[in-house]
């Protein structure tokens, strides 16, 4: 079950990774995300319930360790989905208090759940059977809610507590980063500055990942003495975008079952058909 769940978590962190960077959009990313998550868990609870023979001790390792890695993903891409559908469209400071009331949820998740933040980050294992063996709930652990909905079967007291602090982590960073982006964000260019002279990337960026390799493998920077990694740096000054880890997403783009190069083909055949149909001169 151990193996079969660790190959199924690669493979989702695969499918996110591509996501976070072929889908600039954080609403349809997360609406994308959010399929894909539920779509792993399915497999995942297939896994758990064809091992039909359990220890207490994996049992206890499923739940607090292995269903929060995947529990905790739909979480965080289905808060993040709401914060930013939720968004205000006003200014700066509208925003920014948006945000700070956002940050502050989190702290008042963390302030009711206190000792069970405390028992899990330091390790602590002498209530797991109760946390994490299933119908062994205790009304007295402070319980959330969602136990009462869920399927018995697959869960326990507390392992979507587990999840929730996983995810509450990386919320808070999200959130943080989008206080950090209007702080630091530079005052708009003056109206005598020729707006031609800059222009954005507005492809997706695995299309510009794509043209970075073709690019590079070409040898058309310096004749050919420019590293990937300084291409890479020039696109994303230029265009204004982050790549992210663009060797991921090359990887992903090798593992492709059909059309490996599906943007710069795409852009051939446009190409050649504007050739053909037009009577542009340049």
């Amino acid at each position: 079950m151990n193996t079969k769940s660790i190959l199924l978590l690669t493979k989702l962190n695969e499918q996110l990774n591509f996501t976070d960077i072929e889908i600039d959009d954080p609403i349809q990313r997360s609406e994308n995300a959010v399929n894909i998550i539920i779509n792993a868990v399915e497999k995942l609870k297939i896994i758990f319930e064809k091992e039909k023979t359990k220890s207490q001790e994996q049992e206890i390792d499923f739940f607090k360790n292995i269903k929060p890695k995947f529990t905790s993903k739909l979480i965080y891409y289905n808060a993040i989905y709401k914060i930013e559908t939720k968004k205000p469209h006003g200014g700066e400071r509208i925003v920014k208090k948006y945000i700070n009331n956002e940050l502050e949820k989190l702290k008042r998740y963390f302030d009711s759940n206190l000792d069970f933040y405390r028992y899990y980050r330091t390790g602590s294992n002498y209530l797991d059977v109760k946390y994490f063996t299933r119908g062994k709930f205790d009304i007295k652990l402070a319980l959330d809610s969602f136990y009462f909905e869920a399927d018995h079967s697959f869960s326990t007291s507390h392992d979507f507590k587990v999840a929730k602090i996983m995810a509450h982590d990386l919320i808070q960073v999200y959130l943080e980063d989008m206080l950090l982006m209007i702080e630091n964000k530079e005052p708009r260019e003056k109206s005598q500055v020729n707006h031609k002279l800059k222009q954005n990337w507005t492809g997706s960026k695995v299309a510009l990942i794509e043209l970075l390799y073709a690019l590079h493998t070409e040898g058309v920077f310096n004749n050919g003495t420019s590293d990937l990694k300084e291409i890479a740096e020039y696109f994303e000054n230029v265009f204004s975008i982050d790549l992210g880890q663009y060797h991921r997403a090359f990887l992903e783009i090798r593992m492709r079952k059909t059309d490996k190069t599906k943007f710069l083909n795409g852009m051939k055949e446009k190409l050649i058909r504007r050739m053909e149909n037009t009577d542009e001169l340049l």
